[in-house]
């Protein structure tokens, strides 16, 4: 039945892109030589011979399509959203595609933006057109069966199949075995600083088709437009695009292979790798051991500053650490990710904030949903509740300020049920918004029921629901 609905959605999108479907029909089969490939050399696979045609297939263009219309994404430099790329298409595919073959397609530069990390630095975003982000997510589809399969198992970033939970319990596994030293190799502005050269080289051992090579490479030297002016990129892969976690894993496939032939326990997704070792001297060893290959073999920077080894119970992986209770290994949420939880959560909830409260709790739930999915995998369902306890308490102090003068709240408590003398009472109380809104009379008038009346989704029950469904 599902296989029918998805047969049905991409008969709808041909018939809604004409051009699209017209070019590819048209493209005869690939002739073959008769002239047999040379003894000292490999024959080309049979993949190989026709990845150009496989790229720019209908059945890929299309759910390549789909795939950036889910991902939605800001506009690029020309300014075309994702909502109007099909239509664009309409009219301008064959034209596209006609450049493409003949290799007269040049792609635009990406737009530069900055946003903020975690740790209070900036990390440089490369937002590519919407067409250059169509065709860039139909190479990758095409590439990505003939290198995934490859990979490393510890690899686990941008992978189909393969998710940051995967690479934090493999982490605890290791813990578990008695491997509680960590080494965290950063490596610095990863996706700046690798070189073209070195990554085409790698690329090209598995991709022989000149056309796919040449317009990856184009890509790579596509530039960067900042405030209104191009800037040329002699190194680095742009951060954003639906190409570069590909080109990543390739890049670092290498540094899998050395840390494997070395026998080491190690988690990597994408740039964050981790190795676990029994020892903190066996692990200086290491990251001087990984150190050396990175700047040597792979041509990239270590961030020594940064890097470090030590013991499980402190560090941390996507989000996440450890700590041994009752005999066992436990998932912790890290720190900074909790308090990087409040001060959203505080900006959702600020009193100074004019929003009506159904869309404040929408928002709230988008946030809650979002984070419970992705943190549930923690075994510490208390932090869950203390979150809950004090959403709530913001949120009564959002109400108590809302309802500002003696009156209007004398009898908004009351239409709460609370009886008029306590309501009198409460009412003229010279507390604090916070103070109050931690106060038992505040709870009762208020309480959980009333919240989850008005449609708010808590932290507990989320992360209760999630938990039972993995």
């Amino acid at each position: 039945m599902a296989r029918e609905g998805r047969d049905d959605r991409s008969q709808t999108v041909q018939t809604e892109l004409p051009g699209l479907e017209a070019v590819n029909s048209a493209e005869g089969p690939v002739g073959r030589s008769d002239q047999p490939a040379p003894a000292e050399r490999k024959a080309q696979p049979a993949q190989d011979v026709k990845l150009w045609e496989t790229t720019f297939s209908r059945e890929n263009v299309l759910r390549a399509l789909q795939r950036v219309e889910s991902n939605k994404g800001a506009p690029g430099v020309d300014g075309m959203t994702v909502t109007e790329l099909r239509s664009w298409l309409k009219a301008h595919w064959k034209d596209t595609r006609v450049a493409l073959d003949e290799g007269k397609y040049r792609p635009q530069p990406v737009r530069r933006v900055v946003i903020p990390k975690p740790d209070g630095g900036q990390r440089e975003l490369g937002v590519p057109t919407a067409l250059d982000r169509l065709i860039q997510q139909a190479i990758a589809q095409a590439l990505t069966p003939i290198f995934d399969p490859e990979f490393s198992e510890h690899s686990f970033g941008f992978r189909p199949g393969r998710n940051s939970h995967q690479a934090v319990r493999a982490a605890r596994g290791y813990v578990e075995a008695g491997f509680e030293w960590v080494v965290d190799v950063d490596l610095e502005r990863f996706f700046d600083r690798v070189q073209h050269d070195a990554l085409m080289a790698r690329v090209a051992r598995k991709v022989t088709n000149k056309r796919v090579l040449r317009l990856i490479r184009r890509y790579l030297e596509a530039g960067i437009m900042v405030e209104g002016v191009k800037q040329s990129s002699e190194e680095g892969t742009p951060q954003g695009s639906p190409l570069s976690p590909l080109l990543a894993n390739v890049m670092l496939d290498d540094l899998d292979r050395e840390l494997h032939k070395r026998g080491h326990h190690f988690v990597r997704y994408a740039d964050d790798l981790r190795v676990h070792v029994k020892t903190e001297r066996a692990g200086q060893r290491v990251l001087e051991g990984i150190t050396d290959f990175v700047e040597r073999r792979l041509k990239l920077k270590v961030n020594r500053r940064k890097s470090s080894v030590k013991h499980a119970a402190r560090a941390t992986v996507l989000g996440f650490g450890f700590l041994r209770r009752n005999g066992r290994v436990e998932i912790r949420i890290d720190p900074k990710a909790l308090t990087r939880m409040r001060e959203r959560i505080r900006r959702l909830t600020r009193r100074s904030g004019r929003i009506a409260m159904p869309v404040r709790i929408a928002l709230l739930n988008r946030f809650i949903s979002g984070w419970c999915a992705y943190f549930a995998l923690a075994d510490t369902p208390s932090l869950f509740e203390e979150a809950d306890q004090w959403l709530r308490r913001r949120l009564r102090q959002i109400r108590w300020k809302e309802w500002k003068r003696y009156s209007a709240r004398k009898r908004n408590l009351e239409a709460l049920g609370i009886p008029p003398p306590k309501a009198r009472k409460w009412a003229g109380s010279s507390k604090g918004y916070w103070r109050t809104a931690g106060s038992p009379p505040l709870q009762r008038a208020l309480p959980n029921a009333y919240w989850a009346d008005l449609g708010l989704r808590s932290f507990i029950p989320s992360y209760t629901r999630l938990r039972v469904t993995w």
